[in-house]
């Protein structure tokens, strides 16, 4: 499969030392034991010139350096300084009082490499250039050994190979990472670039929508118009009216309909086919708070007359979103009054809950602690400070009819929510809205 990562039989072998390095260190001091123990039975000053095995034998002292300089090894990514210090401290017991000299200063090399792999420039430097300072002086100016012996010199090779090596291979991790992290933020960067040309894609889309509805829509009332000024002396020519009526709003469905089909997605729910909710189901939505045990008592004009679909669904959005409220933060033993009332051109909405007593805060705000019908708002501009938009989507939808929101606490405690919509509502743009 394109893109697939390739699996080789080491690739277990690889993903489990990543996720057990303490093992894997205790394999390598297992392994680095092994090879001083067996260099400590070669003798590289055989009188026939060569490395003869078993020419020699380490002492106990060595054998226990040996051990100690291994076992710190385990450490070494735990703790890479006091591991190298242990095992320069143990190299250099060996290097004074070994003879025959045993190669304990290999652990120091081990963890001299960890340190420069672990750690920045400058430090491998000071690190490095100090280890390979004092290992080899202390092997040539105080050791049984000349000081111009093939093994002083060797331990000053090894040090400054360890620390190079070390350096080389952090150098190359830090490259592979800055790689790894421009790739991925490359790939958010795409990410994020599509998401915003598929946001404004969108918002393009809609504005072409508005503009079809709105020339359809204003098409239908002009004709409407007309077929109602000549419905009675001219019938034929209010026929055709209605006719293009009938031709403009089978349009306006049409764009309405693919242009809505390109804004859904993938998963999107269905769209409803019932009607919208107004304030012909107060009732049902009281009685479904009164189920919760919320106390709600209503009072409304009776025999009122009907609202245009707008003003009656933002209505009933109020009641509903103020009531959640109140169920969520108002407390156990809160009740809630639920007034709706025609006043001259308006309705007027309004919530009250006895809630727990927030009161105003000092500074004339409003600002509440979150504990009633508020979410945490401040009262003023309807944000939540609680993390919450019920109130924010309150006031949006009904400063888009024109109408005015106005929620905070009420003197003696509880909160009072208080809804203006105006029946011959207009609707405005965001720019137009006025809290």
């Amino acid at each position: 499969m394109k893109g697939a990562a390739t699996v080789t039989p080491v690739t277990p072998l690889v993903r489990w030392a990543r996720t057990h390095p303490l093992a894997l260190d205790a394999l390598l001091a297992a392994g680095v034991l092994v090879c001083m123990v067996a260099g400590s039975f070669v003798d590289p000053h055989s009188p026939e010139g060569t490395y003869a095995w078993g020419a020699r034998t380490p002492d106990v002292l060595s054998l226990f350096l040996m051990v100690l300089g291994a076992a710190a090894l385990v450490f070494r990514r735990i703790a890479p300084m006091p591991v190298l210090a242990a095992t320069s401290s143990v190299s250099l017991v060996e290097l004074v009082t070994g003879e025959p000299r045993a190669p304990v200063v290999m652990s120091a090399v081990v963890a001299l490499y960890t340190v420069a792999a672990t750690t920045d420039r400058p430090t491998t430097w000071r690190v490095g250039l100090g280890s390979m300072a004092v290992l080899t002086g202390v092997a040539m100016f105080v050791g049984p050994l000349p000081w111009y012996s093939q093994e002083n010199l060797g331990i000053f090779a090894w040090t400054g190979m360890a620390a190079a090596a070390g350096d080389a291979v952090r150098s190359r991790r830090a490259f592979v990472d800055a790689i790894r992290e421009r790739a991925e933020r490359a790939e958010r960067t795409r990410e994020e670039e599509a998401r915003r040309r598929v946001a404004e894609e969108r918002l393009r889309i809609a504005r072409d929508l508005h503009d079809v509805v709105a020339h359809h829509i204003a098409l239908v009332n002009v004709q409407a118009g007309v077929a109602a000024h000549v419905m009675d002396k001219r019938p034929d020519q209010a026929k055709e009216a209605l006719s293009h009526v009938r031709e403009a709003s089978r349009s306006a469905l049409n764009e309405l309909r693919a242009t809505v089909g390109l804004l859904r997605q993938t998963g999107d729910p269905e769209a409803p086919t019932e009607p919208a909710p107004g304030l012909d189901r107060l009732d049902d939505l009281v009685d479904t708070f009164r189920h919760a045990g919320l106390p709600v008592e209503v009072a409304r004009t009776e025999d009122a007359p009907a609202l245009p679909a707008a003003v009656d669904l933002a209505a009933f959005r109020v009641v509903q979103e103020a009531l959640t409220n109140v169920q969520k933060h108002a407390g156990a033993d809160a009740k809630a009054e639920v007034s709706v009332v025609r006043v001259g051109p308006n309705v007027e909405v309004s919530v009250l809950d006895n809630g727990p007593g927030t009161t105003a805060s000092p500074d004339g705000t409003g600002a509440t602690e979150g504990t009633d019908g508020t979410d945490g708002t401040d009262g003023t501009d309807g944000t939540d400070r609680n993390g919450g938009h019920g109130l924010l989507g309150m006031r949006e939808r009904v400063t888009a009819l024109g109408g005015a929101l106005t929620a905070g606490p009420r003197y003696g405690g509880g909160f009072r929510v208080h809804a203006i919509l105006p029946v011959n509502a207009r609707t405005t743009t965001p720019g137009d809205a006025t809290p």
